[in-house]
């Protein structure tokens, strides 16, 4: 990929586009309106982009064409420059916002072309944890309790030590049961399992293991940003039915038993960026005063495996 992508100048630009999704998302929080809170961001993120000098296709983003008026897979944006495939979601947690819960984000990723997953939106099968474990410690068609046991061998600590995070769904009960049946602590989350398998990445969270059924969408940019600063993840596409599946061929997929490594939905050069829209265990929300907006995001390089955290005060305009 040309240099000047992946310069720092370039991913402080790729900040500036989910620091405006999270701005026009935060004017939405605890209002409960989920449609309202994510028009806004996708409104603002998409404009964003059309400021930006790339070619830009967005290959995860709100849906079909039919179905998503803006950020549609296959939608192009930018003035036309470096050829970027995009993989976003302006609001991650349109129902963390519109209840005002933690964790809500706006996130995005940006690669070189074909070299992100062109993933159908149906569920994923997943398990996460963060850098500095010896490949292969995890694996998906191991039991959730094995896999627990596995990270506490790697770490050298015992089960209890261990964290897992979970997806508050009755679909997981099982796997809740099994963790916490050999002593690892479960820390359940509403919404936003891209949040959660990228806390797995920051030994401040105190995650040490995601598991569980989400987006595929959600899987690839959560893959995105542990391909930036090290980690494991394995996926596989879950479908509830034949028409999910011919969904998923249409755009390429023929292996739909096939378990995805990280190398495998996100390869290249990658820049990541997310911005918090509430508060979260990684990144503070969107705070307002009279004089200013103030965000804190993070951007990652995979590249050089930098990690930026950034905080930055927007001065307020008239109706802002």
């Amino acid at each position: 990929m040309p240099a000047r992508l992946l310069d720092r100048a370039f991913a402080l630009e790729a900040v500036r586009v989910t620091e405006r999704a999270a701005i026009a998302a935060s004017d939405q929080i605890g209002r409960g309106d989920e449609h309202a809170a994510d028009h806004a961001a996708v409104e603002a993120m998409r404009q964003a982009f059309n400021l930006l000098p790339i070619d830009g296709t967005v290959v995860i983003g709100e849906g079909e064409r039919d179905e998503a008026p803006m950020l549609y897979v296959g939608e192009k944006v930018g003035t036309g420059g470096v050829a970027v495939d995009i993989a976003l979601d302006p609001l991650e947690g349109t129902t963390l916002t519109s209840k005002a819960l933690p964790n809500a984000l706006a996130v995005m990723a940006l690669a070189e072309p074909g070299t992100l997953l062109n993933a159908p939106d149906v569920y994923m099968d997943k398990v996460a944890i963060g850098s500095g474990y010896p490949e292969g410690t995890i694996d998906l068609d191991a039991e959730p309790a094995e896999n627990v046991l596995a990270v506490a061998k790697a770490k050298n600590v015992h089960p209890r030590e261990i964290t897992c995070c979970i997806l508050d769904r009755p679909r997981h009960e099982k796997h809740i049961a099994a963790v916490r049946a050999v002593g690892a602590s479960v820390h359940l989350i509403t919404d936003g399992d891209v949040a959660g398998v990228i806390a797995t990445s920051d030994p401040a969270t105190g995650i040490d293991l995601y598991i569980g059924r989400g987006g595929a969408p959600e899987g690839v940019l959560a893959a995105a940003a542990l391909r930036c600063v090290g980690g494991q993840f394995q996926g596989r596409l879950f479908f509830r039915s034949d028409d999910e599946k011919a969904r998923a061929d249409k755009i390429g997929i023929v292996d739909f038993d096939r378990k995805y490594q990280l190398r495998d939905l996100a390869r290249g050069d990658v820049i990541f960026s997310a911005t918090g829209v509430t508060n979260g265990s990684m990144l503070k929300g969107v705070q307002r005063t009279a004089e200013c907006i103030m965000t804190h995001s993070v951007v990652m390089r995979s590249s050089s495996g930098t990690v930026r955290w950034i905080s930055a005060r927007h001065p307020r305009r008239q109706g802002r």
